[in-house]
C-alpha cells in the first residue's frame, strides 16, 4: 500500500454480531450536521416538508423492495430517522410490493447495507427536491440497537411515538 493514507474508522457495531439474521433493530440515522431538512415540529407534531415525505416514501421502499424487512414503528422528525427494523423471513401467500416490484435476491443484505440503500437512494430523491445535485444528507453512520426482547421492543416503540411531544423540552432543538 505504501504511501496511501488509510482512514480507519472505529465500528460502533456489535463485533462477531450476524447483521443479517431474524431480528429487531432500533435504529437512527441523522442528517449531516444536524440541518433541519425534513420539516418541523409544531405544538407537539411533526409536520413533514417536501424533503421529509421523500425520506418517508424511501423508508417505506426498503420494505417493498427487500422481502425480508419489515419496517415497526418510524418517525421522520426534522434532523433524523428512528426507526424498528424487523429482518425475518415472512411466508405464507400474497407477494409483497405487487406485481411492479422486482424479484430480490434471496441472500439478506446485512442491517449496514440496508440503511446505506436507504441512505443512497432518500439521498437522490432529496437531493432532486432541492436541486442539490451530489450533495450530503446523511451523517456518514447511524446508531443501532438490538432489540433483544419484548420489552426492549415496548420502550422503542414508547420513545419514537412520544419524540415529537418531547422535542421542544430537549435543549439541543431549542432555537
Amino acid at each position: 500500500m505504501g504511501d496511501v493514507e488509510q482512514h480507519h474508522r472505529r465500528s460502533i457495531r456489535l463485533k462477531g454480531y450476524d447483521y443479517t439474521r431474524d431480528g429487531a433493530y432500533f435504529v437512527t440515522i441523522c442528517t449531516q450536521d444536524t440541518v433541519r431538512l425534513f420539516g418541523t415540529v409544531v405544538n407537539g407534531y411533526m409536520q413533514m416538508n417536501e424533503c421529509g415525505r421523500e425520506v418517508a416514501n424511501c423508508w417505506m421502499w426498503l420494505a417493498e423492495r427487500y422481502s425480508y424487512v419489515h419496517l415497526d414503528q418510524w418517525i421522520v422528525m426534522p434532523d433524523h430517522i428512528h426507526g424498528i427494523v424487523v429482518i425475518a423471513d415472512h411466508t405464507g401467500g400474497a407477494g409483497r410490493g405487487g406485481s411492479r416490484t422486482a424479484p430480490t435476491s434471496t441472500k439478506r443484505k446485512t442491517l449496514g447495507r440496508l440503511i446505506g440503500a436507504f441512505k443512497t437512494v432518500s439521498t437522490k430523491c432529496i437531493n432532486d427536491v432541492r436541486s442539490t445535485p451530489g450533495a450530503k444528507v446523511w451523517q456518514r453512520n447511524y446508531y443501532e440497537q438490538i432489540v433483544r426482547d419484548g420489552l426492549q421492543l415496548h420502550r422503542a416503540r414508547r420513545h419514537i411515538a412520544n419524540i415529537p411531544s418531547r422535542w421542544e423540552l430537549d435543549r439541543e432543538n431549542r432555537v
